[in-house]
């Protein structure tokens, strides 16, 4: 695998280089938090953080969209859809999992219907990620077969390895990134050092989920009580959803005055309770327990049959944010200690 290095004070001038051919989004710090903005100077981009609140999933399925806007008049509808992207866009400075996660919501937005407005952006982004070093103690990636350094979904991925970063080339999109620039190839020692500092990081991260036969477990405790007791402390705020990288839920309105309109995709939650409301008035998840268990079907069980892995990729956001402490991984465990499940 071709490997550059770089010094950690030349990350700006490199940025500086990029911005000139892509519109480039890197982590922004805005004090109380980090979240990834479009950047004009490579000065602006922090890169001395663990990972943001906000995973930066908003740049391939943003929070709200305009589908079309819509004119109608006397016997004709004039529909009008948004432009497609004028310039190249580039992510630098994700974590691994939130590079793995944009290969998960392709397989959605991708896959045998693909969503064109999802593939334009897709199609036109390059993900430069930034390897964990210290992951914290709420990931757990490994998990969910991802890493620290996990290479899935990145073009490049910089290991930090002391006052500089070994520059993995994962694609030719990466290797073409480089072209013409000063840096030089890494050598045997560097190259050294960013294998060790794979190896700490992946020692330090904890057990986290028993994954194997889980997925069984879950298919036969759909009725269990256990959900009951597993959900009790649950708000239903849907916080979880929001600033969850793979969560994809959305619900479309259209908006109108007189003869004009958009047609609106938006963020939706399966925590929510008019989520699964029908018109006849029934819903199929009446209380937390039923929507909660959803969300944990859907991403151990579900996307496993509909995509062959889980729908997951262990960032921790869900438990450092959950306003209760209800912890991923406590239930998983739980789930998978099961004996006699019915």
């Amino acid at each position: 695998m071709e490997a550059k290095i770089i010094n950690k004070q030349e990350i700006a001038s490199l940025l500086d280089r990029l911005i000139k051919g892509y519109e480039v989004f890197a982590p922004v710090n805005k004090g109380d938090r980090i979240c990834f903005e479009r950047i004009n100077s490579g000065s602006e981009a922090f890169l001395d953080y663990q990972n943001s609140r906000i995973p930066p999933k908003g740049l391939l399925l943003p929070q709200w969209e305009v589908l079309f806007s819509y004119h109608t008049t006397p016997g004709a509808v004039e529909i009008e859809e948004p432009p497609p992207l004028e310039r190249q866009r580039l992510v630098f400075g994700i974590r691994p999992c939130d590079a793995r996660s944009f290969t998960l919501l392709d397989k959605v937005f991708d896959g045998e219907c693909p969503d064109p407005y999802y593939v334009n952006r897709r199609q036109g982004t390059v993900v430069v990620s930034l390897g964990c070093p210290k992951p914290r103690a709420t990931c757990f990636c490994t998990s969910v077969n991802g890493g620290p350094f996990s290479t899935e979904g990145s073009d490049l991925l910089l290991v930090d390895i002391g006052d500089e970063y070994v520059i993995q080339v994962i694609s030719d999109e990466g290797a073409r990134l480089l072209e013409g620039s000063w840096l030089k190839d890494a050598s045997e020692n560097k190259l050294a050092l960013a294998a060790e500092a794979v190896r700490v990081a992946e020692a330090s991260l904890e057990a986290g989920v028993a994954t194997e036969g889980l997925k069984e477990k879950l298919d036969h405790s759909f009725n269990d009580p256990i959900w009951q007791q597993l959900t009790e402390k649950c708000l239903g705020c849907g916080v979880c959803t929001y600033l969850c990288p793979t969560c994809h839920c959305f619900d479309i309105v259209d908006e109108g005055a007189g003869s004009d309109g958009d047609r609106i995709r938006l963020w939706d939650s399966c925590q929510f309770p008019l989520f699964t409301l029908q018109a006849s008035g029934v819903n199929p998840r009446p209380t937390v327990r039923e929507r909660y268990r959803q969300r944990i079907m859907h991403k151990f069980s579900h996307f496993i049959d509909n995509y062959g892995e889980f729908g997951c990729v262990g960032c921790g956001r869900c438990v450092t944010e959950c306003p209760v402490n209800l912890d991923i991984r406590q239930v998983l465990n739980t789930i998978s200690q099961l004996e006699g499940v019915r």
